[in-house]
């Protein structure tokens, strides 16, 4: 057989279509079509350098990484619902009936853990460890069986089998988490998470406005905290706590004072503004979770095998997501210790497969990254494997098994445990760059998405194979989506921009109790208002403008983005955080800065100033040098000069959840943060206008 023609017949074809012949007659010398080995003579040495460049050949052919095909059209992700262009629906789906159920047996949270304990049985189910130690593992059996016996024990004190029974958790996220919402829903209950950052006036509305008789707690400063409302009088249907850790003497005898029942789950059991009530089914969730299995069909499957890290909290619809679908297969969930900032520890000793997070931590990450990368021919180094890597990914190739990654990247995989295999974004828009760099370095399946608590965590979701990024995907099977105007803010749908409203099996049924907020959220056509701004892309992907509750006006009527510019303020190199104000009676912008105190001092030493990280914050000059390095970067990302801070206050102390600056996702929460620095923002505007 002639040489070509035996390479031919190998029949392996190019992502652009062309034979690898033809592309390997680049890197060969040109042969005449009649050659064979019959016409020439060779010596037994050219004999077997011809072989071994043959089998190199072949194994190169054979082992070279193959793009991902993409499940639709990239160019065309979401189709038009009846010709409307500013209303748009999944290109997965045959026709405008969206997606209820992936499998008919799991119409429901608790038919979701049933499939899974079907697959998994005495596997492991529900991880925990303590300090030092690795992860202990409650299997699928006894998760089951310990939901039935706490069901059974709710009933016992009184509980109702039935959806109107609103029974309240107040907890951090670990197993009991897990097993108590369980058998809330294996007798038909629902479930009322409550949270620290709530604040009293909050807690107090949801416990009447579900009149919660029963709450699950952990510790006992929570219950403590319970109390202390039920002896005010202010909670009277409060009747019962039950809680994970053995509690004190003093804390039975307060609540037996103000009739509080207080208990203990066994050790034999367990060794191991108001804020609104968003009323979500079974069914929501369902067709949410039914829908991301959808689009990864054929593409990504979840294995028994798999492991995700729960850290986010479980009173959000993000996190108890991931863990329905982790239950539907018969995967695994480890629990962090509780402490974020042992969390990274914990993944380490985890090793998870799969990594939910928010751009908050994904930004972490990427800075720590670039930032241990001090001399310049590493820094080119990196930066060029980079490319290299994002290269691949644009022709569809996803691995972590390059010479790149063996060489460069595997000390960032191993520091997330080397496992991974699929991380999730949500909660607000990341930076392109951050995710682009990501996809690259961590070398696994990096998608992004977007919904809110009311459309059950996720309405919109990255396709597979689409690995561009500045957007959060086309709409899910289980939705409509569409741009609605916004006239005094000159969005309109008519140019494919506008608030995003939703429609489908994944919108809740409303506000408990309230129907004026209900009636502001939820139109008369079933569609969910989300306050969010939207542009759809000309490949029906969906792209996140900015908060419309949060847009403001300048004095001089420019309409500002405070979430826009903090994005693009965050990869400032010694920006850890930043909260950007304006106000209507003034013409510019300002904003508080907590500098990065991994990276801040050296920064400085580096521009020739010299101090601890609480000296540098004070220091004019570092904030003139942090200012200047922060409209550098607006410039660079395309800020306009009314969107660039005047002037900045730095803080030395993290914006976090426990001092009321961060949501429980981490987000800022913004009136907050005004009260709190209140002082510093009249400062600064008294300083400039004097």
């Amino acid at each position: 057989m002639q040489f070509q023609d035996w390479l031919r017949s190998l029949r392996f074809t190019g992502g652009d279509g062309k034979s690898e012949m033809d592309n390997l007659k680049t890197l060969l010398p040109s042969l005449p079509t009649s050659f064979s080995l019959s016409s020439l003579s060779l010596s037994p040495s050219s004999i077997i350098g011809l072989g071994a460049l043959a089998s190199l050949t072949t194994y190169w052919l054979v082992t070279r990484p193959r793009p991902t095909q993409p499940p639709c059209d990239l160019q065309a992700q979401s189709i038009p619902v009846q010709g409307d262009q500013s209303c748009r629906r999944s290109a997965l789906l045959t026709d405008d009936n969206l997606l209820e159920f992936y499998y008919e047996d799991t119409k429901t949270v608790y038919d979701m853990f049933q499939r899974g304990l079907q697959i998994a049985g005495n596997g492991p189910c529900l991880g925990f460890r303590n300090p030092g130690e690795p992860y202990q593992w409650i299997s699928y059996t006894e998760v089951a069986e310990r939901a039935q016996v706490l069901g059974s024990g709710l009933l016992a004190k009184g509980c109702k089998p039935n959806p109107q029974q609103f029974v309240g958790i107040f907890a951090q996220n670990r197993p009991e988490w897990v097993i108590a919402e369980l058998a809330c829903y294996t007798f038909s209950m629902a479930l009322v998470p409550l949270y620290d950052t709530l604040g009293l006036e909050a807690m107090v509305h949801i416990l009447n406005l579900a009149e919660i008789s029963m709450v699950i707690c952990d510790k006992e400063d929570k219950a403590e905290s319970l109390l202390k409302h039920k002896e005010k009088g202010v909670t009277p249907a409060l009747s019962c706590l039950v809680l994970f850790n053995p509690f004190s003497a003093a804390l039975l005898e307060r609540g037996r004072k103000c009739g509080v029942e207080i208990l203990q789950l066994c050790d034999s059991l367990f060794h191991v503004g108001k804020p609104k009530g968003a009323m979500i089914t079974h069914g929501n969730i369902a067709s949410n979770t039914s829908s991301v299995i959808k689009i990864l069909e054929g593409y990504f499957v979840i294995h028994q095998e798999d492991v995700s890290i729960s850290y986010l909290p479980l009173a959000h619809m993000f996190e108890r997501m991931i863990q329905v679908s982790m239950f539907c297969h018969g995967a695994r969930v480890g629990f962090y210790q509780g402490d974020i900032s042992l969390l990274m520890d914990d993944i380490k000793t985890l090793k998870p497969t799969f990594f939910p997070v928010v751009p908050r931590l994904l930004n972490r990450i990427y800075d720590k990254i670039v930032g241990s990368v001090t001399s310049p021919l590493r820094r080119a180094l990196l930066h060029y494997a980079v490319r290299r890597k994002q290269a691949e990914l644009s022709s569809g190739v996803v691995r972590n098994n390059s010479v790149w990654d063996r060489l460069i990247f595997n000390k960032i995989q191993a520091s997330l445990g080397g496992n991974l295999r699929f991380i999730l974004t949500a909660s607000a828009p990341i930076s392109p760059t951050v995710l682009s760099f990501l996809r690259a370095t961590l070398g696994c399946l990096i998608f992004e998405g977007y919904g809110q608590t009311e459309c059950t965590a996720g309405c919109t979701f990255s396709m597979p194979g689409d690995w561009s990024a500045g957007h959060v995907g086309a709409p899910l099977p289980c939705a409509m989506v569409k741009l609605t105007d916004i006239p005094d803010m000159n969005y309109y749908a008519k140019n494919g921009e506008g608030e995003i409203c939703i429609r489908g099996h994944s919108v809740f049924r409303g506000y408990l109790k309230d129907e004026e907020r209900t009636g502001e959220t939820l139109d008369a056509d079933g569609w969910l208002h989300t306050g969010d701004v939207g542009q759809w892309l000309p490949n029906g992907t969906l792209r996140i403008v900015d908060r419309k509750k949060h847009i403001f006006k300048l004095s001089q009527g420019e309409y500002i983005a405070p979430e826009k510019i903090e994005n693009v303020y965050t990869r400032c190199v010694p920006v850890l955080q930043v909260f950007v104000h304006g106000d209507s009676l003034q013409s510019y912008l300002i904003g508080v800065v907590v500098p990065d105190p991994e990276v801040f001092v050296d920064w400085a030493k580096e521009r020739g100033i010299v101090g601890s990280y609480e000296e540098l914050c004070q220091n004019p000059d570092v904030k003139k040098a942090v200012l200047e390095d922060m409209t550098a970067v607006g410039k660079e990302a395309g800020l306009k000069s009314f969107e660039q801070v005047k002037d900045l206050y730095l803080h030395p102390d993290m914006f976090s959840v426990s001092n009321g600056l961060l949501t429980p996702t981490l987000k800022s929460r913004r009136v907050d943060l005004r009260r709190v620095f209140s002082e510093q923002i009249a400062r600064m505007y008294r300083k400039s206008s004097v």
